[in-house]
Formats: C-alpha cells, sequence, structure tokens
C-alpha cells in the first residue's frame, strides 16, 4: 500500500493536525485502519496512539481510495477532543458497556 497526504491544515485549537489522504492499494486488499494508521504516522514522523482515522472509503474497482485523519500533539489531546466510538475504532479506548434500561412501569387497570 502507497500513501500520499493531499492535504495538511494545523489546528492550533484543538492541538491537532488535520489531514487528507489518498492511498494506493492496486492488487491488494483494502488497507484496514491500523494499517492507515502506521503508514500515517511514518509520513508524518509522529507515535501511531497520537494518529486518529476518522473517515477512509475504498474507489470500487479502482485499489485506490481517500480518507481523513487526525494527528495529535499528544495522546492525552486525542483522548479530550475525540468521540469515544472513534477512538474505540482506532484501539485508543475501550468500548464503554451501555446503561441497562428501565423496565416500563406497567399499567394500572381502571375498575369500572
Amino acid at each position: 500500500m502507497k500513501l500520499e497526504i493531499v492535504s495538511k491544515s494545523e489546528n492550533k485549537l484543538m492541538d491537532r493536525v488535520d489531514v487528507e489522504f489518498r492511498t494506493d492499494h492496486v492488487g491488494e486488499p483494502s488497507p484496514n485502519r491500523d494499517a492507515v494508521r502506521t503508514a500515517l504516522a511514518g509520513a508524518m514522523g509522529v507515535q501511531k496512539e497520537r494518529v486518529v482515522v476518522s473517515d477512509m472509503a475504498s474507489r470500487f474497482g479502482m485499489g485506490a481510495g481517500d480518507g481523513y485523519a487526525k494527528v495529535y500533539g499528544s495522546v492525552e489531546s486525542a483522548k479530550k477532543y475525540e468521540a469515544n466510538h472513534l477512538l474505540v475504532r482506532n484501539g485508543l479506548a475501550e468500548k464503554k458497556a451501555k446503561k441497562p434500561k428501565a423496565a416500563p412501569a406497567a399499567k394500572k387497570k381502571k375498575a369500572k
């Protein structure tokens, strides 16, 4: 898989760099999120834990894909600003257990 960074923009307020990328994977299966994170970390010269891939899409029959990722200044910043479901997808957090729903109250029958 070849990875090309299409554009980068610094977001100082959120302590990150927003990155749009393109992958070329002709003759290979679509790359998984972990492989893209590793390639982006190498291209940007940062730790893999600081990279959060938000969106990826392969183009059917082309062997190529596009995506959007965020490279944070620190792992703590990533955990502070990112939604939990994206942290889980990128392996930076554990899935939170849902609270059990309360059973609906029994309806009282009216006496006639």
